[in-house]
């Protein structure tokens, strides 16, 4: 009989969205007439900006003729995009790259997983905890780490704990990891790395022989001065980090499916032998042997984002998720409600009141104020005592949502 992948069964619970789900499914069945509003799951709720929708159009007319069909196109993408991105979003930023060093994908969540493909088990990982629950379960599933321990923690993963008293941005690792997860705007604490803070990171990378994974999926909704988009903004990165962005929160294509991944030229691992070797080579490998492209439409829609129309009625949608984040924060906090971020992204990271658990708020904002959030201890250990509200929801009904909630808590 056919073995299975035993490092499946390591994993503590389902995943945290699904059980989400599945809680706030009972809860309707047996409360037919209540109106849940959900901030759980950072799920988008405007539509695609009319810019997108029309190249959109226009891609999939194209299939219909002759003349303009797409069937097979570059796995890593088309070059238009490439340029497209890096001329738009990179170089305002002072960051050169080459269109060989980007990968248009389906997302980065695919992305953030599968680039474990090129990366020998034996790495050292250091992951931040609390933290985007992807980074640590795919270590899991490849066969990195041994059991988790009561707590939650993996057997040979480094855990950095991201709490009140770091500002929820871990500290360098005493030892020496091979590879690091930094994210920001984090998810799921909302917070964000400044300059100096990721110089030190890039700093140790390079003294180390590390390689920073950079997650900068909500790089789009930093409203802060100086805060750096991308890890190449600091000396140094092009020679340690990988960055993965996404459209799916900044162009609302989390039904869509479009983000990219960018491996400079100079970013290289060592062989058994201990020769160098390049990362991207080996990624250029992996995309073209185990995918066949992000379909011609996506990738026309998301050139569209950066159209000056395009990124102007984009914008207006971050503004308005953002007000959306105002308004959580305000509310909350006039409730006596200890919040974090929520100012250069969409997530608001709140102490739960009461000193209860996590799930146990989940469960009395749910069944009092029909309210989802994300309880913190679905992202690590070091969550426990707080809890996520995504700003993603309709402006009327974020509105609602933190009154009730005001009404239960509030002064």
């Amino acid at each position: 009989m056919a073995r299975i992948n035993d490092n499946y069964l390591k994993l503590k619970a389902g995943y945290l969205f699904p059980e989400i789900g599945r809680r706030v499914r009972e809860f309707s069945a047996a409360n037919p007439t209540a109106k849940v509003i959900r901030l759980g799951i950072g799920d988008v709720t405007q539509p695609l900006a009319p810019a997108v929708l029309k190249a959109f159009h226009a891609a999939i007319d194209d299939l219909g003729t002759t003349e303009n069909f797409a069937g097979y196109g570059p796995e890593q993408g088309y070059e238009w995009l490439s340029r497209t991105i890096i001329d738009k979003s990179y170089k305002p930023l002072g960051v050169e790259l080459k269109s060989s060093e980007m990968f248009i994908s389906d997302g980065s969540k695919c992305d953030c997983a599968n680039i474990l493909d090129i990366f020998a088990l034996d790495n050292v990982v250091a992951i931040g905890d609390p933290v985007y629950p992807v980074y640590n379960d795919t270590n899991v599933m490849v066969g990195r780490t041994g059991e988790a321990d009561d707590k939650g923690y993996y057997q040979g993963v480094v855990y950095m704990p991201c709490t009140e008293e770091n500002g929820f941005v871990p500290a360098l690792p005493k030892e020496k990891v091979d590879i690091i997860y930094l994210c920001s705007p984090n998810n799921p604490t909302g917070t964000v790395a400044t300059k100096e803070q990721l110089t030190a990171w890039v700093d140790y990378a390079n003294a180390n022989g590390s390689i920073i994974f950079f997650d900068a999926a909500y790089e789009a909704f930093i409203t802060t001065p100086g805060i750096p988009h991308s890890i190449y903004e600091i000396e140094g990165a092009r020679q340690c980090a990988i960055e993965f962005r996404s459209f799916s929160k900044t162009a609302g294509f989390t039904g869509v499916r479009c983000g990219l991944v960018v491996i400079p030229e100079e970013v290289m691992g060592t062989t058994a032998n201990g020769e160098k070797f390049s990362f991207n080579k080996l990624w250029n490998r992996r995309t073209t042997t185990k995918f066949n492209g992000t379909s011609y439409p996506v990738q026309r829609a998301a050139a569209a984002v950066y159209s000056d129309a395009g990124w102007a009625q984009v914008k207006a949608t971050i503004d308005y998720y953002m007000d959306n984040a105002r308004i959580i924060r305000e509310g909350l906090t006039a409730a006596g409600i200890t919040c974090y971020g929520g100012v250069d992204s969409p997530y608001i990271w709140l102490k739960t009141p009461d000193a209860m658990t996590s799930w146990d708020f989940f469960d009395k904002l749910l069944n009092e104020c029909h309210v989802v959030g994300t309880p913190g201890s679905g992202f690590g250990p070091s969550g426990e005592g707080y809890f996520r509200l995504s700003a993603f929801g309709d402006k009327a009904s974020v509105e609602t949502a933190v009154a009730r909630i005001r009404e239960k808590w509030g002064k």
